[in-house]
């Protein structure tokens, strides 16, 4: 056991504590104990990794070390001042940590929280530390044997060969297997395709129904959730006191076809069918990775036009977000061009006084892959007009072409670009003031100051976001600081969490919010601010009333 642990390095044990100190900062999303915990106890593992490489490097240059009394001077003086810091992290760690709670709307939490966290910091700290000293064991070991047949520094050499190679086939097959399972648990459980899909619906206006071009069985879940979702005709007129259209809807899952092209043409021929194209409004929607549809976003839309709206979605995948970013990202990219230049280019055909106002949408990897279809060169000579992303990843391009063309002084997470004009940003409790008016096409971005999947950024390990140079945005704790690498695990972290944050923060964007965006782009006929003020009103309610509160748990 000792060779396994020899040797241990008490400098990169208190590195490792003052990386675990820096860990219980605030950063954009509540972390709960064990949350918390194992974010300290990885960064802790970090810290002492990097001083086990600086240490490395440092003897094969020969650098001179310190021995002696000097030494445990400096190891004394060293240990109390992580040991001080890491008490005033804990001293205030409830503190950063409530306040940013407070700032959701969420309960306090109180000092068991604290106790937790250091116990479980602790045991995922030992777990890694135990397996590093098994890996760096099994280097000498391999080392050792190479060491009798071969020149030292070749065995060297050839020894961290064999342990690379080693390690990358075992934990490429255990990281491999675990997706290979997320994938199949996310295309069972969430998409109930064919002998286990239920009866399909008999109103031909319904896509999946007898009359329909669009199979039921094939479509999935998010599909069928979505065309048989959402108000009707009634639901509509009761809120707006008029006649009212029932909604078109139309889904093609990604069963439905074999390409996107066909796909793309499929759900062309289903809009046609239903007589999409003469509708006031319609809407073309990339979906997030599982193919869900945000009922919080296109709800409250319908009620908007009264009914007199069609909406058109194609899935491109059955895997959750983050696998689908990974593992499908070309797939999503690929679907939302065929989608969106199928469904436009007809469009374009029709007569500009007797076609639907057009618009494209999306959430999350959906308003990622909707951007880039939205060719504007395409657009120059018949422009569509309008779009609403919501929650746009951080390696949007679009998005980050934008971003980086707002007006001198403007906040990041919230900027402003030219006059207003073409493009603006909703976010909830700001106002318009200083815009001109909307030319002929509207596009707009809705993004929470909280969002760490609008916000996070790749190179904060070694430099702050833009954001974090800023005074802090709503729902952001004014506590909040940039610590190399540290920064950047916390906010891969918060990626992870951030639909689990109270609607309204992070990445759960609901329906009180798409309202005014939507407005705004789309402009409703004879719709007041009162209007608006009772819809949301009436979405707010709860699930019962045809108005979800949305959310991207689904995702």
């Amino acid at each position: 056991m000792q060779r396994i642990l020899s040797p241990f390095s008490s400098f990169g044990v208190l590195l490792g504590l003052l990386f675990l100190a820096a860990s219980l900062t605030p950063s954009l999303i509540p972390r709960d104990p064990v949350l918390q915990g194992a974010l300290g106890g990885i960064v802790m593992a970090l810290g002492y990794l990097a001083w086990r490489i600086v240490e490395l490097l440092w003897t094969a240059a020969d650098m001179p070390v310190l021995r002696g009394r000097l030494l445990h001077i400096v190891k004394a003086i060293a240990a109390v001042a992580v040991l001080v810091v890491l008490a005033l992290s804990l001293r205030y760690a409830l503190l950063w940590q409530n306040d940013i709670r407070a700032r959701m709307g969420m309960e306090p939490v109180d000092d068991a929280h604290l106790v937790q966290m250091l116990l479980i910091a602790l045991v995922v700290f030992l777990v890694l530390f135990g397996v590093g000293a098994l890996i760096a064991f099994f280097s000498r070991f391999v080392r050792a044997r190479l060491h009798r047949v071969m020149p030292p520094r070749r065995a060297n050499v050839l020894g961290l060969v064999i342990v690379f190679l080693v390690l990358f086939v075992v934990t490429r097959d255990g990281l491999l297997d675990t997706a290979i399972s997320a994938m199949d648990e996310a295309y069972e459980a969430g998409q109930n395709l064919f002998e286990r899909a239920p009866p399909a619906p008999t109103l031909a206006r319904i896509p999946g129904s007898a009359e329909s071009l669009v199979g039921w069985e094939e479509m999935g879940q998010p599909g069928r959730d979505f065309v048989t979702g959402g108000p009707d005709a009634a639901a509509i007129s009761a809120f707006t006191g008029k006649p009212a259209l029932d909604p078109v809807r139309v889904y093609v899952g990604r069963a439905n076809a074999d390409t996107p092209q066909e796909r793309a043409d499929l759900a062309l021929a289903e809009l046609i069918r239903l007589g999409a194209f003469d509708r006031k409004v319609l809407v073309l929607v990339s979906p997030t990775g599982t193919g869900w549809m945000d009922p919080g976003s296109h709800d409250p839309l319908e009620y908007m036009h009264n009914g007199d709206i069609a909406t058109v979605a194609v899935q491109y995948s059955y895997l959750q977000s983050p696998f689908a970013l990974l593992f499908e990202t070309r797939t999503g990219l690929d679907q939302a061009s065929a989608t969106i230049s199928t469904i436009y280019d007809y469009w374009t055909t029709l007569p500009a006084d007797r076609r639907p106002r057009l618009y494209i949408h999306g959430l999350s990897l959906g308003a990622w892959s909707s951007m880039y279809a939205t060719t504007l060169f395409q657009l120059v000579n018949d422009p569509i007009d309008g779009a609403f992303w919501a929650g746009p990843p951080f390696p949007s391009e679009f998005w980050n072409k934008v971003q980086h063309g707002r007006n001198k002084g403007t906040p990041w997470v919230l900027p402003k670009i030219g006059d207003g004009s073409l493009i603006r940003y909703s976010a909830p409790d700001e106002n318009e003031a200083g815009y001109a008016d909307w030319g002929d096409m509207r596009m707009m971005f809705l993004q929470y100051p909280s969002d760490p999947i609008v916000f996070f950024d790749p190179l904060s390990a070694l430099r702050p976001p833009v954001w974090m140079r800023e005074p802090p945005g709503r729902g952001v704790s004014p506590y909040l600081r940039f610590m190399p690498i540290v920064t950047q695990f916390q906010l891969a972290l918060d990626m992870a969490l951030s639909t689990a944050a109270p609607a309204g923060y992070g990445h759960a964007y609901y329906a009180h919010d798409y309202i005014d965006p939507w407005v705004e782009v789309t402009a409703p006929e004879d719709w007041t601010a009162a209007d608006t003020e009772r819809l949301k009103a009436h979405c707010d309610n709860g699930f019962q009333n045809g108005c979800s509160n949305g959310g991207t748990a689904a995702e």
